[in-house]
């Protein structure tokens, strides 16, 4: 334990970062850096048990609130000021070892004198570098005259703080010093018997607090409490010992409140838990009185009326005897054991299940489905026809397991809604569940119940919303599902489609097998590619292209216009729009494969006529308004007998042009110049092929996307350089094969296209060609813009421009055959939709043309190739010049 010792006149000094060593404490330090450890080789290893050091508290400048206590480096302080920045570098862990770069740092004014207890030297391996770990033991207080640097560490000029025997003698005596000390010893008692009813610790500090003088005891009890760096270097400053024992007491007795505290929450807490074993032995008590009784209360109990529910619940025999064992294990648990609410909630699943309730299907009217679609979606001829012969084979064989549609298409043709139609007519209830951005298999088949959380698939849960057994379940977005290290969705859905695996459905939170083939599923999808092949054989897949601008301009006036309206709670009294002005906002605002920009730039419309009659009515009403205010000082005028003038209608005019006289007439009637008003300026101009094209180097081509058709155009040139091809535009690896194909193909036919001489071998002979596809931020891939390349590239190296009115596609072999595309009927309708009159198609799609509606047939020249050369030919105003000579 500390004792009196005699300080030398100077001491080397251990810096200690936010850490305070207080006289009679220990603290074991590990010393790493270059600094610390020459300091503990010199001072303490080579002196042994003689040796001494300072330890004194440090502080960062950005901790520092005041300049008050800081000490100058190396330079005396005769003036009694003691304040100075010192830069310095060092790294233990209490230590302000262990900065990698200088910082400006506070040495506190007072410090503590420490020896070694213990001391181990050890050597990092690979690196050789010597550390030691050190026990160090506060002897006591001194004070810092003066700070200097020897070699690597600081040592300091220190006048002893602690008082002598004589001097402490006469404290010991003093009244106050006497009564601080009974409070102290007091409160020091009181937490050693705390500590020793918890801890079954406190001995060996109750003989330290009836040996040690008190003034020293009290540094001894504060260093072992967590307290802040504020009152550390409190305590330490502490040298008048009455000061010191008024802190400690303070500090003693908040660590004996927060003990208490702490004391008191767990025995609330171990309260509560022995009063939830009260009532449970109080409930098992109540059940036995009660079955003693013959009382069990049917009606209160909720376990009974979750019986009655799932009797009523018509389940199979094998999935009845499931429940009720799970019902039996849910009676023995108590409401507080953490199985009890999972299971309570797998009951009340099973029971709100339509095992057996189905809808009573009305007998179905063919006419009458066939009005009600053609009510609800004008055109898709097609498609409505193989939902009347779907509708048809129901009404003779409800039973039949017919194929699962799947509607493919662009957005905004009305996949979803005819699925509802679907609904409609076979009078079911409707139940989508949407696929999109799904990459958890356990969203179609549910999570297991050991899981924290886990509920059942979408299928089951949607079948819970709807009540019934054979609802039409739309799979929305089934191209949209994705799959990862949960699981593959699309797999999942494998067993859902298939009618002779459906029928014992398996959802893993449900666990007992679930009849789907009553299930009548429709399946929407953008694109057929992303669906995988497997899951793509169970569906019958029925496209639905994009509509032609007719098909528009009635889907707009017959639905489109009326529902607009009713949303915006307008009629036709407030707003018009003629069908010139919905034909300008086809043409010019929406060049789309479905109908939802149309009905976009209709809602503008709407708005607009909207805030029109709101401010209009506001108007009448603030009118009316002033009348009422005015209507009581008339009256009041009247009384008073007071001369009023009058004005006198001539007897010409009636009631009902009186009323039309001060009727406000909100009609709004779209032209124009309101269009461009309220829509902004038209976004889609019909010369733009023209403009394009007018350069040579450039063609027309037509794509598809999931989006629809698309009209693309391709950009050639030439330029300086070595012969290589540079294409840009995000391509796909087949789009550009097919642009090296096109450029080989023309190559080899240069001199019989005349684009070089006869004796010219090498059409790139110094000179590169770079083709760019615009729309940059589109990726694009496919064969099917080879013809248009290669046009592009005939047309660049003939300096002739291709025809505008002109656009193509299809893919083309090296030997310029010219093979059949997909996606026809979505091209044309592309086609048609940019004012482009001239197609031309590879002559094995001519059977294609039979989807494509007579309308826009009737509005193009479709022209056939089989051969590039064909291509070259309709491509070129006048015909292909060169065909002559051609030698294919």
């Amino acid at each position: 334990m500390a004792e009196s010792v005699e300080l030398p006149g100077r001491l080397a000094i251990l810096p200690f970062r936010n850490k305070v060593l207080l006289p009679g404490a220990f603290i074991r330090i590990r010393c790493t850096s270059h600094t610390s450890v020459k300091l503990v080789e010199q001072e303490l290893w080579q002196r042994e048990e003689k040796g001494l050091i300072g330890i004194l508290p440090v502080r960062d400048a950005a901790e520092m609130t005041s300049m008050d206590s800081v000490l100058s480096q190396g330079v005396g302080s005769d003036s009694g000021e003691r304040s100075s920045k010192v830069q310095i570098n060092t790294s233990d862990a209490h230590t302000v070892d262990g900065k990698s770069h200088p910082e400006v740092i506070h040495w506190h004014k007072r410090g503590v004198a420490a020896r070694a207890l213990h001391l181990s030297r050890g050597v990092e391996k690979p690196s050789g570098r010597v550390t030691y770990i050190v026990v160090l033991e506060g002897l006591c207080r001194f004070n810092v005259e003066e700070l200097s640097t020897r070699g690597p560490y600081y040592t300091a000029k220190i006048s002893p703080l602690e008082m002598t025997k004589a001097e402490m003698e006469q404290v010991e005596q003093d009244p106050e010093f006497v009564t601080l000390s009974r409070q102290f010893k007091a409160t020091a008692t009181e937490l050693i018997s705390v500590l020793e009813q918890k801890q079954k610790t406190g001995g060996r500090i109750k003989v330290l607090l009836e040996t040690l003088p008190l003034h020293k005891l009290a540094d001894i009890f504060v260093a072992s409490f967590e307290m802040s760096l504020e009152e550390q270097l409190s305590m330490l400053d502490s040298v008048d010992p009455k000061v010191r024992l008024s802190k400690a007491t303070e500090l003693v007795d908040r660590h004996l409140q927060s003990i208490r505290v702490a004391e008191k929450i767990t025995q609330k807490v171990e309260g509560q838990l022995s009063k939830s074993q009260k009532e449970f032995l109080l409930r098992q008590q109540m059940r036995a009185i009660k079955e003693e009784l013959g009382d069990n209360d049917d009606d209160e109990d909720d376990l009974v009326a979750l019986e009655r529910k799932m009797q009523s619940a018509e389940m199979p025999s094998n999935i009845w005897k499931h429940a009720q064992r799970e019902l039996r294990r849910l009676k023995k648990m108590q409401p507080q054991q953490p199985g009890y609410n999972s299971s309570r909630v797998y009951l009340e699943l099973l029971a709100d299940l339509p095992w057996q309730k189905a809808s009573e299907e009305q007998e179905l009217d063919l006419k009458a489905a066939k009005d009600h679609l053609d009510s609800d979606h004008y055109g898709l001829v097609k498609v409505k026809q193989r939902i009347i012969e779907y509708l048809a084979v129901r009404k003779l064989k409800p039973d039949a397991r017919g194929p699962v549609l799947c509607f493919v298409g662009p957005p905004g043709v009305g996949k979803t809604s005819l699925a509802s139609s679907i609904a409609a007519a076979l009078g079911r209830k409707f139940v989508r569940i949407s696929l999109g951005g799904v990459k958890d298999e356990a969203d179609i088949r549910g999570h297991r119940r050991t899981y924290i959380g886990s509920m059942p698939g979408r299928l089951i849960d949607g079948l819970k919303r709807v009540g019934v057994c054979n609802p039409v379940m739309l799979l929305d977005e089934i191209d949209k599902t994705g799959s990862d290290v949960r699981g593959d969705p699309a797999s999942a859905l494998l067993e859902v489609l298939d009618p002779e695996q459906n029928k014992s459905f398996n959802d893993h939170y449900l666990n007992v097998p679930y009849d789907l083939s009553k299930v009548i599923f429709v399946a929407t999808a953008n694109r057929a590619q992303p669906i995988p092949p497997p899951l793509l054989d169970r569906m019958e897949v029925i496209e639905l292209p994009g509509y032609t601008a007719e098909e528009k301009l009635r889907i707009a006036m017959q639905h489109l216009i009326p529902r607009v309206l009713d949303q915006h709670g307008l009629s036709s009294e407030y707003l018009q729009i003629p069908e010139a002005m919905v034909k300008l906002v086809i043409q010019r605002y929406t060049r789309e494969a479905g109908v939802r920009n149309l009905e976009r730039n209709l809602a503008a419309l709407a708005r607009a006529a909207a805030v029109r009659v709101a401010e209009q009515e506001q108007a009448v009403s603030v009118s009316n308004d002033v009348q009422k205010l005015a209507s009581p000082l008339l009256d009041n005028r009247l009384a008073e007998g007071a001369e009023m003038e009058m004005e006198v209608l001539p007897m010409g005019v009636n009631n009902h042009e009186m009323s039309n006289t001060f009727k406000i007439s909100p009609l709004l009637v779209v032209d124009e110049a309101m269009l461009e008003k309220i829509l902004g300026p038209p976004r889609f101009d019909d010369q733009e092929a023209a403009d394009r094209v007018a350069t040579p180097g450039v063609s027309v081509g037509l794509v598809w996307t999931s989006f629809g058709g698309e009209v693309q155009f391709v950009e050639a040139t030439a330029m300086v350089g070595n012969g290589e091809l540079h294409l840009t535009g995000q391509l796909g690896d087949v789009i550009k094969e097919s642009a090296q194909i096109a450029l080989t193909w023309v190559r080899a036919r240069a001199a019989d296209l005349k684009l070089a001489a006869a004796k010219e071998t090498n059409l790139l002979q110094g000179r590169d060609i770079h083709i760019h596809f615009p729309a940059g931020a589109v990726p694009k891939d496919g064969p099917s813009a080879g013809v248009t390349l290669v046009t592009a590239l005939v047309s660049l190296f003939s300096q002739k421009s291709v025809r505008a009115d002109t656009a193509m596609t299809g893919e083309m072999t090296l030997r310029g055959i010219v093979l059949p595309v997909g996606g026809i009927k979505d091209k044309i309708l592309a086609a048609h939709r940019h004012g482009i009159k001239r197609v031309i198609l590879p002559e094995r799609n001519l059977k294609d043309l039979v989807e494509v509606p007579a309308s826009v047939l009737s509005s193009l020249e479709i022209l056939l190739a089989k051969r590039m050369e064909d291509v070259l030919e309709h491509a070129f105003d006048g015909g292909s010049p060169w065909r002559q000579h051609s030698k294919l």
